[in-house]
């Protein structure tokens, strides 16, 4: 019965949007952070201030992502995402918010456009000054080699993993972006995430 109604509420649907979160990629094989085994419970977070100012805790933080990598990188789109992928391809969604780094849902096919990354992404980095990309193979190369930490080319910035950390200022665009979406849809799907992260959880209420 549950099932029927959904669908109908889809098919019914104009403006339909999914919201995601760590829920959904433990079936690819990455932990979630409040879980049993999750993130959280094998690290202590490093704050984005903390990386700023010490040259340690810059080392570390990119010693756990390596390591963390070695699951993520593996991991590949479940059934979940490629669902949601199909309802994008048919056009019974028009928008995913997500609160995941992993990438997944651009794995299964969904375009870059067509997702709002509320805590950036972990597959690049990016410089803090000037904005720059940079890809995570010549840094890992490096860092694994004798642990040299990265340094923008262009303005000589702080390179960090392009997800956002505890402390650093949510990306505002997409905070916007994910706003205006969670306003203007007719149908909110949330899959995977405790709706108990702010500013993310106002979506729910302001949809």
């Amino acid at each position: 019965l549950l099932l029927d109604q959904f669908c109908q509420l889809l098919s019914e649907s104009r403006q339909a949007i999914v919201f995601t979160g760590a829920g959904i990629s433990t079936e690819s094989g990455i932990p979630d952070f409040r879980g049993p085994g999750g993130i959280w419970t094998k690290y202590k977070h490093i704050a984005f201030d903390e990386f700023k100012a010490s040259e340690a805790a810059r080392r570390e933080s990119w010693r756990r992502k390596f390591k963390i990598d070695e699951t993520v990188a593996s991991a590949k789109p479940n059934a979940g995402h490629r669902a949601i992928a199909t309802l994008i391809e048919n056009g019974l969604v028009n928008q995913v918010i997500t609160q995941n780094i992993d990438g997944l849902h651009q794995a299964s096919g969904i375009p870059d456009e067509l997702i709002i990354e509320l805590h950036g992404n972990t597959t690049y980095a990016t410089c803090l000054d000037c904005g720059s990309r940079y890809e995570l193979q010549s840094i890992k190369r490096a860092f694994l080699e004798d642990r040299t930490l990265p340094i923008c080319d262009y303005c000589s910035g702080l390179v960090k993993s392009a997800s956002i950390s505890f402390g650093q200022p949510m990306p505002k665009q997409e905070l916007f972006a994910a706003q205006q979406a969670a306003i203007n849809c007719d149908l909110f799907i949330a899959i995977g995430s405790s709706l108990v992260v702010f500013p993310e959880a106002a979506l729910s209420p302001k949809a």
